[in-house]
């Protein structure tokens, strides 16, 4: 909205033309976003625990000190994080951009189905929610229509196009299966986020890592300029994502605020499912699928913890982990939370710069 008026103006103001760049647009809609988390966010989570009264229902079959340590803490923050990022993006994005509003869609959908996760919980004071096949079927009803947008948007040859990293010019058409990969790595995305979300601030920095790192990739596939330096492919549009990544990372740090330890909201499904299915939809759009599974290595390997503990509990009857998902092996180790958080925090660190070396090493 503001770039739409203010790009108007800038043709009579040279001096508004500031407003035309999308790297100052990206940090005003971070900022925009920080501080509409700072703003309402006292009054999001008084509100969450009037309604809520007992908090998040605590999983009995967690570790044992949760029961203690968070009963009683009010869930659903991911509507902090939503309401920070949904104002800033239509405030600062150029509105006319497909990708942005790709993208804003999947995460408000996934967001939904999220929050109605979190409501049958809180409601029914159990953490049992929305049944697991019940959601995937939403999720990927959301994802599939997202697929089809995006394919509808790209340009050929890309459109249907697998890239591969540390190849120039590498293409592997997947034809109708890109539409069956891409709304896998949207689903697999949310969900693998949604695992991670079991700490304090455990989920919420590597995804605002993540999505400074896609911020980076988008705002290069979009220039042709860079893109031709770099040699990666060229997406046109896609740099306008960098907006949505600037507003995402703000809305994180103002939450995070609030959900460092001992936090006083967790962010549930409601945040989780919707800034996973977010990330997910940018590698897609900017056809940095394979580099977004090393960026966000971390969810990966929460996922996979999970996977692999389950089949080997039903094949074998024994459990490779001592819990899952995997940071809270950990836990039952004996590493104290903070000192579980800060590690994984390390990890998703050093993925990011393995992700984004990829761009060069070509």
């Amino acid at each position: 909205m503001l770039y739409d008026f203010l790009a108007g103006l800038s043709k009579d103001w040279a001096a508004l033309n500031v407003f035309r760049y999308i790297t100052f647009r990206t940090g005003g809609a971070t900022l925009t976003a920080l501080l509409i988390s700072f703003l309402f966010g006292p009054r999001v989570i008084a509100m969450l625990k009037v309604r809520q009264r007992r908090g998040q229902p605590i999983r009995e079959d967690g570790p044992q000190t949760h029961v203690i340590q968070k009963q009683g803490t009010p869930t659903m923050g991911g509507f902090l994080i939503l309401f920070g990022l949904v104002p800033s993006v239509l405030i600062w994005a150029d509105l006319s951009n497909p990708y942005v509003w790709i993208v804003l869609l999947v995460t408000l959908g996934f967001g939904a189905v999220g929050f109605a996760d979190d409501y049958l919980k809180v409601s029914k004071i159990s953490p049992k929610g929305v049944p697991g096949r019940v959601k995937l079927f939403f999720e990927f009803i959301i994802a599939a229509i997202a697929m089809y947008a995006l394919v509808s948007v790209a340009k050929e040859p890309l459109a249907t196009a697998l890239t591969v990293p540390f190849f120039k010019s590498v293409l592997v058409q997947l034809g109708p299966l890109f539409f069956v990969f891409g709304a896998l790595v949207i689903v697999g995305s949310s969900n693998a986020v949604n695992l991670t979300d079991g700490l304090d601030g455990l989920a919420i920095v590597p995804v605002m890592i993540a999505s400074a790192s896609l911020g980076l990739i988008v705002y290069l596939v979009g220039n042709a300029v860079f893109a031709d330096y770099l040699q990666i492919h060229f997406v046109p549009g896609t740099g306008e994502l960098a907006v949505f990544c600037g507003a995402l990372i703000g809305a994180g740090l103002g939450f995070l605020w609030y959900n460092a330890p001992p936090a006083m909201v967790f962010m549930g499904d409601t945040g989780s499912l919707a800034l996973g299915g977010a990330l997910g939809a940018i590698s897609v759009a900017a056809k940095h699928e394979l580099v977004f599974a090393i960026i966000g290595g971390l969810f990966v390997l929460e996922a996979v913890s999970v996977i692999v503990q389950v089949a080997s509990f039903k094949l074998t009857g024994k459990r490779v982990f001592r819990m899952a998902p995997l940071h809270h092996h950990f836990e039952q180790k004996g590493w104290a939370e903070p000192t579980v958080v800060i590690r994984f925090w390390i990890i998703a660190v050093v993925l990011a710069m393995v992700g984004l070396a990829t761009l060069k090493l070509r």
